[in-house]
């Protein structure tokens, strides 16, 4: 059973920077796009960004160009998302999975509070 294990949320003040990480139990990430979601309090959860099979072809939500990287270490069996510029309308909790997702392989997710 494959987990994904997101770190690296907290609060932080609008204009900061968070850099999140997640971490899979085996291998996997190397065979797949990998993707970060988030999902607002209240609502439904939302594709921020994905990264192609061995780290070119990036794409990102509207809501984050130009705000957000993401990155993979396949050697690692690690994803990033480095978050600049934060605002108070990214505040949700963040996942990483697979794209198209696997709803087997949710993890917690990471909690990122933007506020002042």
């Amino acid at each position: 059973q494959v987990q994904l294990v997101e770190s690296g949320g907290g609060l932080v003040q609008p204009g900061g920077s968070l850099r999140l990480s997640c971490a899979a139990s085996d291998s996997i990430f190397k065979h797949y796009y990998v993707a970060w979601y988030r999902q607002p309090p209240g609502k439904q959860r939302d594709l921020v960004a994905r990264i192609g099979i061995g780290g070119g072809n990036t794409n990102y939500a509207d809501s984050v160009k130009g705000r957000f990287t993401i990155s993979r270490d396949d050697a690692a069996n690690t994803v990033h998302l480095q978050m600049n510029s934060l605002k108070p309308e990214d505040t949700a909790v963040y996942y990483c999975n697979i794209y198209p997702p696997r709803p087997s392989f949710w993890g917690k997710g990471t909690l990122v509070t933007v506020s002042s």
